[in-house]
């Protein structure tokens, strides 16, 4: 079972494994997070939200807070004038623990995963 769900203003297909950075989150590291826009549930049954799934819900356990990767911005102009600047986004990473399609289904990560063991203790 998969799901594409609103995280931070962006749409994320995700299913119960996945690893995912998304913009900075105002949640503890170590905690578990609901997120329940919901667009479209994937799998053995379709679901269609219109434009949400009532009762539908992803389950993400915040694994960190951190930065990315430096990008640097370089600008010149005639003669000896350059301007160098750089920025590095903030980002959480987080797990994917549960999808639920709001009629009763869910799909929890399996116990033997090895993000599962890594992660969930």
């Amino acid at each position: 079972m998969y799901s594409v769900v609103e995280i931070a203003g962006f749409q994320y297909k995700v299913r119960p494994g996945d690893l995912l950075d998304v913009q900075k989150l105002d949640v503890e590291a170590g905690k578990d997070t609901t997120f329940n826009k919901v667009f479209f549930i994937g799998g053995e049954n379709t679901i269609i939200g219109k434009p949400t799934i009532s009762g539908a819900q992803v389950v993400a356990r915040v694994l960190k807070h951190d930065r990315g990767d430096k990008i640097e911005m370089l600008k010149r102009r005639p003669g000896r004038y350059c301007k160098r600047k750089g920025h590095r986004q903030q980002f959480t990473a987080l797990l994917i623990t549960e999808v639920t399609d709001g009629q009763g289904k869910a799909k929890k990560i399996e116990s033997t995963h090895k993000l599962a063991e890594k992660y969930l203790k």
